[in-house]
């Protein structure tokens, strides 16, 4: 089982595109190979292969790294099944979870939905979509501080809030108060549900 996430920008209008794509570049680029893996199209639209297992961190991930931008989010959906074909580019191969990922996204902007999953098994993913909604209903408001946050939690889950104080030049007190304004226990619980659920797709 593979996971195909298909996705664009949203208020992408706002910025130059070399700001934000320069940021999911440099991500992407950790992730795999350009365009085998990954391409963006159509100015604001991309496409990324990834291991079925980091599909939801990855979703994430992005999702974060896109709103420490002011008035920027992201829109995608994710498919899991399997690839029937490689091409030489992400956009060029097919199977189930290419198929999946590219319905889900499409459905999205009429829904007003940021993200979805769609694995084919209808109850399951009733179910993760449901943790999904109620999830976005935070993320979807994270302010540029609490995305900068999650990116570093995302990174390193057991990083020591000392050395993250560090990074980001704060009192370690700051960190613990960033980190419950962006509801990390809540995103590291919805991270496991998917690792628990994919477990049990792929039995």
């Amino acid at each position: 089982m593979i996971a195909i996430i298909t996705g664009d920008i949203i208020n992408s209008e706002e910025y130059r595109a070399s700001e934000w794509m320069e940021v999911l570049k440099n991500y992407f680029l950790e992730l795999g190979n350009s365009p085998a893996d990954w391409e963006f199209y159509r100015g604001d639209e991309f496409q990324i292969r990834l291991p079925a297992e980091r599909a939801l961190k990855t979703a994430i991930a992005i999702k974060a790294r896109i709103k420490t931008f002011k008035n920027l989010d992201v829109r995608m959906g994710i498919g899991l099944g399997d690839e029937t074909y490689r091409g030489p580019k992400v956009s060029e191969s097919n199977g189930t979870a290419y198929q999946r990922s590219g319905r889900t996204f499409e459905r999205l902007k009429d829904e007003k939905v940021h993200l979805a999953i769609s694995s084919g098994n209808a109850r399951q993913d009733r179910t993760l979509n449901l943790i999904l909604l109620l999830a976005l209903d935070f993320m979807n408001d994270w302010s540029q501080v609490s995305a900068e946050i999650i990116v570093l939690l995302l990174k390193d889950p057991h990083a020591p809030q000392n050395r993250i104080a560090e990074e980001l030049g704060i009192k370690q007190s700051a960190v613990s108060q960033r980190f419950k304004r962006a509801r990390k226990d809540l995103v590291l619980s919805v991270l496991r549900h998917y690792n628990s659920t994919l477990k049990d797709l792929t039995q």
